[in-house]
């Protein structure tokens, strides 16, 4: 479970390194990375193939990083079942504990009331 998930990381990552670069290379005037190769003029044949290259990469690289969290957060999100543990349960050997006496209780002498003087 953990080289899947291992795994599953590092891909993530590598998607991402490509999607930062993919995305830096662009220049939404159209003045990045399309008219390095294809020259200052919009209306030739490589620029706006190179333009629907990087777009589309960019959508793909987005959507191929939330398939692959919601494939590692699906896998890892389950408990794994452990068998329950077959060691013998120890009795600790404790003294009991001292319990004090009750405490002594003092009675006094009933008394009678006194009656109110008239």
């Amino acid at each position: 479970m953990d080289t899947i998930f291992i795994l599953l990381m590092v891909l993530i990552m590598i998607a991402s390194v490509l999607l930062v670069i993919i995305v830096m290379a662009q220049n939404p005037k159209g003045g990045g990375l399309s008219s390095t190769f294809g020259g200052a003029s919009s209306a030739q044949f490589g620029v706006q193939r190179t333009n629907d290259f990087m777009e589309k990469a960019t959508w793909t690289l987005g959507a191929v990083i939330i398939v692959l969290i919601l494939i590692s957060v699906v896998i890892t999100g389950k408990p794994t079942v452990a068998a329950p543990s077959q060691q013998p349960v120890k009795k600790e050997t404790q003294a009991p504990a001292k319990q004090s006496a009750p405490a002594a209780t003092t009675t006094t002498p009933a008394q009678t009331p006194v009656a109110p003087a008239k």
